[in-house]
């Protein structure tokens, strides 16, 4: 299937049978990649007296639970409702999900005793170009980031004036392939967060934040159409499915 549309007075060809998916999918394994301290999720079949909802163990059909946390267990999508006292769903408020998106890749520069990206380098990889949704790609970008155990890892983060930045460039989904955009450990601050959604001003509802997306190394910098996909949870975040599909002039 291939489609023609028009993103800024720009016309470009979609071929919607080349999606490039940037999630990664939940298992019940070690092997799926965890943060925040907890557990690997758990998927297993419903089991009521001796009967076990398994074709394997004899049932017609399967019939599993799933436990797992959207923050924690994989690729999702939160909206300001994750930091804010007033509950808000990411379900209720991401009421569109096609955006003309940007790919960049930022290398972590030092900080104190952290790794972190500043606005310069963001300034540099984003140019002129002001797209709906910002995908950053960080380095090193190795597959283990897809089965990664995250806890206490300190991992590198955008310092708040990035996440500025991006707010006055009127970018509206951040996505990238790290469990926070903020420090692991920073006392509560969420600089970050609170500045891209700014908490302070006028409150970005229609705003997301996607983190724990894979972008692989086949996924060049540039221009894309993203497909935001989200799980219909009534809920600050949801497990969800960024598909990039590439833009052709």
């Amino acid at each position: 299937m291939r489609a023609k549309i028009t993103i800024n007075s720009q016309d470009y060809t979609v071929d919607f049978t080349k999606p490039l998916d940037l999630s990664i999918p939940i298992v019940s394994s070690a092997k799926n990649p965890v943060a925040w301290y907890l557990d690997a999720p758990n998927i297993e079949p419903v089991k009521v007296g001796k009967w076990v909802a398994a074709v394997a163990q004899g049932s017609v059909v399967n019939f599993n639970n799933v436990q797992f946390n959207p923050h924690a267990h994989g690729t999702h999508t939160e909206c300001a409702g994750h930091i804010t006292e007033k509950i808000y769903s990411v379900n209720e408020h991401l009421k569109t999900f096609m955006f003309s998106a940007e790919v960049i890749t930022l290398v972590p520069e030092s900080y104190a005793d952290d790794l972190v990206f500043t606005k310069k380098q963001a300034q540099k990889a984003l140019g002129a170009k002001r797209p709906e949704a910002i995908v950053i790609r960080t380095l090193p970008n190795t597959a283990s980031k897809k089965s990664r155990n995250w806890s206490h890892t300190n991992w590198p983060y955008l310092l708040e004036e990035v996440a500025v930045f991006f707010r006055e460039c009127g970018i509206k989904h951040l996505l990238i392939d790290l469990p926070s955009i903020d420090r692991e450990s920073d006392d509560g601050v969420l600089a970050s967060h609170n500045a891209f959604w700014d908490t302070k001003g006028k409150l970005r509802l229609d705003a997301t934040i996607t983190e724990m997306i894979f972008v692989p190394h086949t996924v060049k910098d540039g221009s894309y159409l993203l497909n935001l996909q989200i799980a219909s949870f009534e809920n600050d975040a949801s497990p969800s499915k960024p598909v990039l599909y590439a833009l052709e002039s």
